[in-house]
Formats: structure tokens, sequence, C-alpha cells
């Protein structure tokens, strides 16, 4: 198995002279050099071979035993330094001060086909970031991690990536309801892969200790590396990053939105400057559209981090970049005036993409009104997002909107709750979904093919994802590939996989791993 190495992010910034692995704060440097812990039995369970093929690894890699201890830990690529970065972090709204990789060792970065990945594993043992932890991961954490990861990826959603998923043969000590019941789980580790896992909190905590010369090092690499459209020097450069880092983030947040998924977690030691989807704790997608909803227990009470609130936390996170790369600029005002053309490229982008997910090709008037209306209509009951929308595109043109309210009924959770005045308003909406699509110059079938193209079949909702996650318990990682395989097709119709195009069932409505979930889930 050949490994093309060619690190940058452990060549070209400073590291921390202590080799020592012990907890204790990481001063100007941007990452510490650490060894993954070896594994007593590791076992490899699942592989991304899409990924796999995209970082030049041949089938026959994958199953040998050199692939296996790589991506475990057991063994270090030849040649490589493996380290874990230095980043802070605003953590529900207040500042945490150091974080840094706690459980997650970066291998390296490798190059194929002219594409630089960075290859880490989550788990693989404790760093000097992980404070009083002992930086393992556990099976359930790592399965959810490997299948959303993927998952996302083939929904067109900015995201990082997943290998491969593993069992060290240790158990794992946790909480994972933060309760008080500690049990051991089986550990288990995911090789994460990624062009750069640099989030707003590596430059956030030199900042916060007035570390100047090594955030003006972090930025001249990031754009150097990941910004190479960028060829102004001195303060306008720094801008020019800050504008790229923000339009990927609108963008990454507004594909959220569409899909129904929820992060959880928008800590901005969460928060890529790839505008990549990182970090897969306690997610979850909308069964009932609720814009409240948050799938995270730490969470419960304010709903900091709830799906309606995701683009104005993704806005209050980039203003905190803003504080930041002021210190290289010494002028607000070109910041400010980014942070204000995303309120309203916010606005521009996300009437497109409910327009997308309704069939409407242009903005008309009372299209704003219509979805709107949508949106007060879609929380009267509750109203499975996912089916909702993908049962939407068999209504036409011309049908009265009693039969098209019919056509939807299997969205929504208690059919019963669909009737008197709720029901009439139902079919006035429809009425006006329907007299608008009127104006439309597309055919049926056209339409249908681009509304299916935006709203998925298939979503990993929570309750699958643990049933993937009992079943591996039991030693059977069948689920785990079942999974897998349907999420590579989202948008597609899979017939033969129907059973997975279904509401959350009752068992899993209040279940721990289904609709409660937390940092350690």
């Amino acid at each position: 198995m050949h490994i093309n190495l060619a690190d940058t992010f452990n060549q070209e910034l400073p590291a921390d002279p202590n080799l020592d692995n012990s907890p204790r704060q990481v001063k100007e440097s941007c990452f510490s050099f650490v060894t993954p812990l070896v594994p007593s039995n590791p076992k490899l369970l699942h592989v991304s071979t899409e990924m796999a093929d995209a970082l030049g690894f041949d089938s026959h890699s994958l199953t040998s035993d050199e692939f296996l201890k790589t991506f475990t830990g057991a063994t270090v690529i030849e040649g490589a330094q493996p380290y874990a970065m230095c980043y802070g972090g605003h953590q529900f709204g207040h500042w945490a001060g150091q974080l840094g990789d706690g459980r997650a060792i970066n291998l390296g970065e490798i190059m194929h086909n002219d594409q630089r990945w960075a290859l880490q594993l989550k788990g693989a043992g404790p760093t000097p970031y992980s404070r009083t932890a002992d930086g393992l991961a556990v099976l359930r954490s790592s399965v959810r991690e490997h299948l959303c990861s993927e998952a996302m990826y083939h929904l067109g959603v900015p995201t990082t990536r997943s290998l491969s998923l593993s069992l060290t043969g240790d158990q794992v000590w946790r909480d994972m309801m933060y309760d008080g019941n500690a049990a051991y789980e089986p550990g288990a580790i995911v090789c994460r892969v990624a062009p750069s896992f640099i989030r707003f909190g590596n430059f956030q905590i030199l900042a916060s200790r007035g570390d100047m010369a090594n955030l003006q090092k972090l930025s001249d690499y990031a754009i150097k590396h990941f910004f190479p459209q960028i060829h102004s020097k001195g303060k306008t450069k720094y801008i020019e990053f800050f504008n790229s880092v923000l339009d990927r983030t609108l963008d990454m947040v507004v594909e959220w939105q569409r899909v129904g998924f929820v992060h959880g977690v928008m800590n901005t030691d969460n928060m890529s400057i790839l505008g990549l989807t990182i970090d897969y704790g306690p997610y979850g997608w909308l069964e009932g559209y609720d814009p409240n909803w948050t799938p995270n227990t730490t969470d419960k009470q304010h709903k900091r981090y709830r799906y309606g609130h995701q683009p104005q936390i993704a806005l209050w996170n980039l203003y905190q970049l803003a504080n930041v790369i002021n210190m290289l600029v010494d002028d607000p005002k070109p910041l400010e005036a980014a942070l204000e053309r995303y309120k309203v490229n916010y606005s521009t982008k996300m009437d497109a993409m409910w327009l997308s997910k309704l069939g409407l090709e242009q903005m008309i008037d009372g299209d704003r009104k219509l979805i709107t209306q949508l949106g007060d209509m879609l929380v009267l009951t509750e109203t499975d997002m996912t089916i909702f929308f993908r049962l939407l595109s068999k209504i036409r043109v011309g049908q009265p909107a009693s039969t098209a309210l019919e056509s939807l009924n299997d969205a929504f959770y208690t059919i019963e709750d669909v009737g008197g005045l709720i029901k009439q308003q139902w079919i006035d909406w429809l009425e006006l979904y329907i007299l608008r699509l009127g104006k439309e110059t597309r055919d049926h079938q056209s339409r249908i093919m681009a509304m299916d193209s935006v709203n998925p079949k298939y979503v990993l909702r929570n309750y699958m994802a643990q049933l993937a996650i009992d079943a591996a318990e039991q030693g059977d990682y069948a689920v785990i590939d079942e999974l897998y395989k349907l999420l590579k097709q989202p948008y597609a119709e899979q017939s033969e996989k129907e059973k997975w195009f279904a509401k959350r069932p009752e068992w899993a409505r209040h279940k721990v791993g289904c609709s409660m979930l937390s940092c350690s889930s």
C-alpha cells in the first residue's frame, strides 16, 4: 500500500517543543506531536470505497494488514509525524479558552490526483488537549460519524469525509447522557478525511493570546494552500480570506437547511474555514418539521443551536472570526461590510433554496408569502419534512386541493389531526400552490425531476443510525453497509429499499440515541 505523504501543516507552522503527552496549555504553537495509542485487537468494520478510491487505495490495499494497522493507529505511516492541533473556541456563546484536538490525531497529509487530503484518526488516544478525558471514542458515536459523513457528501452538503470505521478491541468507560449511569462500551476509531481540519478556533486561540506572529503565519498558510484564488498582498488578502470563509460558511448552512440537518454543536471550534460540516456529535435530521428543534440534550433549555437558528449562529461565529482577522488588518469596515453582505446573500439564497424545494424556477409576487405560509402550516401538526417535500413533487396543475392533500397523508404523523380548521388551511394553501404551479413553464415531469434532485428521499434519521449501532454492538455489521449503500443515492427512488422511506417509528420518539443525544453521542 503506497501512501504519497505530503505534509505541510506540521512542516510550515510552529510545533509545540514539549513532546510530553500530558494535558497542558500549549502556547506559541499551532500543534503538538503525538503518537496514537496501539489498539489491543483492531478490526476493520467498514470502508468507504469511494473515499478510498479518491485517496488512491485499490481494493487489494483495503484488505491488507497494513491498511488496518495504519488506520487504527497501530503503526505510523513511514516518514509521518502525527500531531494534534491547538485551537480554542466559543462554546454555547462563551469563550472556553484552549480546547484543541482532544480525541483526534492527524496522521498526515497525502496527495492524489492533485488533491490534498488530511487524514485524521478520531478516538486514537489522548493528546495534550484531552484535558481530563481519555481521547478515545466508542462504537455508537463512531458509527454515527462514519455514516453521516458519507451521507452528507452524497446529499451534496459540504462535509468532511470518512474513510474507515474500526473497532479497537478495547473497552471505553462512558456516561452517555451525563446522568451518572456510566458503563463500558466497545472502543472504535473513525479515519476522518478532509483537505484540512483547520477551524475558526485555530485562529481564535492565537488571537486570544496576542500571538500575532503565529496568527499571521497560520493565515498565510491557509491562504497559500486552500485559497489559491487570492493573489492580493498585505492586508487585502486577509480581507479576501475572510470573505471566502464567509461565503463557504453560508453555502454550507443553506444546504443544512435544505435537507433538514441540525448540527447540534455549532461552537466556533466546530466551524471549518473551508465551509465543511465538521465534528458529527449530537446531530439529527428534522423528523417532524420544527424550527425550534435541537438534538443536543446540553442545549435542551436554551436551544441555541436549533434548526431555525443555524444561519444566525453561523453569522455570530463569523463575527468572532472577524474580530480575529481585524487584528491583522486593523480596519473593521471591510469586515463589517462582509458581515452585512452575509445577511443579504442569506436572504437571497434561502429564497432560492425554498423555491427549488417547491419546484418554482423564479421568484414572483406572492412567492415569499407562499413560502412563509408553508412554514406556518408545517408546524400545525407533526409533519415529516423529508417525506412532505418528496411527495409534494407529485402534485399536478389543475388537481383539486383536496385530493392533493390526500397525496400528502403519509407525511403526517397523526392524520386524525389534519381535520377541521387545519384541513381547511392546508386546502387553502394547496389551492394557492397549485395555481402558482400553473404559471411555471416546465412540464410536470421536468418539475418532478427538478424537485426530486433537491428533496432527498432518504436521509440518515437518528433511528436508522441507532438500528445500525444496536446491530453492530451485537456483532452484526450488515446494517452499517446497508445504510451506507442506501445513502449513496439519497435522491434515487430505490423502490426495493422503500422501508427506509418512512416516518420515525413511535418506539424511537423518546429512545436515547434516536431523539435524545449528548456530546458523547
